[in-house]
């Protein structure tokens, strides 16, 4: 049976008229003279389009030589690559879809750079994400996580405060394409980044309702809510805004390397880092450096720090970095070539505001997520507690709020290092709660003075409860812990433990509010509370009250 699909890369072009002309001009033309480039404008697609093709030749593989100065052997084979680009404009925008090599032909200047990752945040199942690659802005650090069976969003331990989702894929979930009526393919998958790769439909109708599809998609859907995280980084669109950021970075840029400024490897182009056998950086020069074996991060900032000021974050964008397949970094071994901007990633506050500049262009985390974050926070803290606790007094330390704890309210039980060791948590065990009160809601308990404490609550928390879900020999150990603590009254057979309670002594008493948590610590109980919440466990917040110092004992 003929497939009626293909699996291809999607992008979305900014800045481009929706005009067979527009499209054309966007193209590099020296680039089209070296594949010697064909142009056709197709008309079965009753859109505007265009289609180019060529070839990228190399005369003799850069191998040859190389093989014939170690084994003396005359080897002379040549390399040609197809390159096939089609562009075309659907609902007043342009897109475009490389066929084999084609794709370097799209210049990465007009990418909507986020196209893919949007899509993604709307139609992939967020039990079912396969592939996810995200940057921690101001860490230098890229993690890739792949998950070929599929996985929970929530179980890849996402920072949503620290990291910035570059792109995301897994199973599609419910989308009106022709690959939902393909029988051909068996799996029905997207993975959205700066471009989307999905099979889209071959026949021209077919292809045209696809990417229509997709256009309605990201114009009036929302994103999965608990997806919704990746979007909490928007471009900042303001010029005077990315004006005054880009003095900002350019003081940076002429100041001895402090660790602000890291390198940052394009993510649409890990592929063609990896496959690099060298590297060479121009800026603002006619004269080339050397190659090197990697992108040498200390040579970039020593050039730009001899630029005059103002100039810098400018010499960057128009300098170079050309990346070869082999090491002799000869024209014919190129791969691909970008600006120098592209390469790093600085993080720049201004005021309470957070700005981080990212494959050349300027993001900020979206002020409205950071709203939602704290209305969030706010519902979770409760002023009418479901749980009576006592107050603390502030000359006890921890293990001593907990142990008072049931003398002066019956029927709470303390297990605060009594542990559960399980054959997976043999040596130091899980400690499933502080306090258990009299209706079985595990209570997790912290005097916090910053959010390093706070983070070791949250985790608490989910920890005893994935513990208590996945492993029937724990929930066998901590129903044996209560019954010999009721002195034989069990808990009743099949209980599942249904709230959480994080009861907190901020600081040295202060009241505990949106306003005084730490902001650090709002995202991670926001992020604790939606996976315990996906596990039907309700989260509840309190803080305790502070009475002064008296000695040893407890208030009533």
């Amino acid at each position: 049976m003929a497939t009626n699909t293909s699996k291809r890369t999607l992008y979305r072009l900014m800045g481009v008229a929706p005009t067979v002309e527009a499209m054309f001009d966007a193209l590099d033309p020296n680039q089209l003279e070296e594949i010697d480039a064909q142009l056709d404008v197709p008309d079965r697609l009753d859109v505007p389009a265009i289609f180019i093709n060529g070839s990228f030749e190399q005369p003799v593989a850069s191998w040859c030589e190389e093989i014939f100065r170690t084994t003396g052997c005359e080897v002379s084979r040549p390399v040609n690559r197809s390159a096939g680009l089609l562009m075309l404009a659907v609902d007043g925008e342009v897109y475009a879809i490389g066929f084999d090599q084609g794709f370097r032909l799209v210049p990465d200047r007009l990418k909507d750079q986020r196209f893919g990752l949007r899509f993604a945040a709307r139609r992939v199942n967020p039990d079912k994400i396969r592939d996810l690659v995200s940057n921690t802005p101001g860490g230098g650090r890229t993690d890739i996580m792949l998950v070929p069976g599929g996985a929970s969003v929530w179980s890849l331990d996402i920072a949503e405060h620290a990291q910035v989702v570059r792109r995301l894929g897994g199973q599609l979930d419910g989308i009106a394409l022709t690959i939902s009526r393909d029988n051909s393919a068996k799996v029905s998958s997207a993975e959205g980044g700066v471009g989307l790769c999905v099979r889209l439909g071959i026949e021209p109708e077919d292809l045209v309702a696809d990417i229509r599809e997709i256009g309605r998609v990201l114009r009036e859907e929302n994103p999965s809510p608990e997806l919704e995280f990746v979007e909490h980084v928007v471009p900042v669109k303001d010029a005077d805004m990315r004006s005054q950021l880009e003095t900002v970075l350019d003081e940076m840029l002429g100041q001895p390397p402090d660790g602000r400024i890291r390198v940052a490897v394009p993510v649409d182009h890990w592929d063609d880092y990896t496959a690099a056998r060298a590297f060479r950086v121009r800026i603002n020069s006619d004269v080339a450096g050397s190659p090197t074996d990697d992108f040498s991060l200390p040579y970039v900032l020593d050039r730009a720090r001899v630029q005059r000021i103002g100039r810098r974050v400018t010499a960057l964008r128009n300098g170079s970095v050309t990346l070869f397949r082999h090491s002799r970094a000869a024209k014919g071994d190129v791969i691909w070539s970008s600006n120098v901007l592209r390469w790093i990633e600085a993080e720049v506050p201004l005021g309470s505001r957070r700005f981080f500049l990212m494959d050349g262009q300027w993001y900020e985390i979206d002020q409205e997520y950071l709203n939602m974050l704290r209305s969030r926070v706010e519902r979770l803290i409760t002023s009418s507690p479901s749980v009576d606790l006592a107050p603390w007094a502030l000359g006890m330390n921890e293990r001593q709020y907990n142990e008072a704890v049931p003398d002066h309210r019956p029927g709470y039980i303390c297990f605060d290092r009594d542990k559960v060791k399980t054959a997976l948590h043999r040596h130091q065990g899980v400690e499933i709660c502080d306090l258990l009160s009299p209706d079985n809601v595990l209570v997790m308990v912290k005097r916090a003075k910053g959010s390093d404490a706070l983070s070791h609550l949250f985790n608490q928390g989910l920890v005893a409860v994935q513990t208590l879900h996945f492993s029937p020999e724990a929930r066998e150990l901590f129903a044996a812990k209560v019954a010999e603590a009721r002195k034989g009254e069990a808990l009743p057979e099949g209980f599942h433990f249904s709230k959480v309670v994080f009861a907190i002594l901020l600081k040295n008493g202060s009241e505990l509010t949106a306003d005084t948590l730490f902001p650090f610590s709002q995202v991670t109980l926001v992020q604790t509370a939606r996976m315990l919440e996906a596990a039907n466990v309700k989260v509840e917040v309190v803080g305790i009250a502070a009475v002064k110092d008296e000695g040893s004992s407890i208030a009533a």
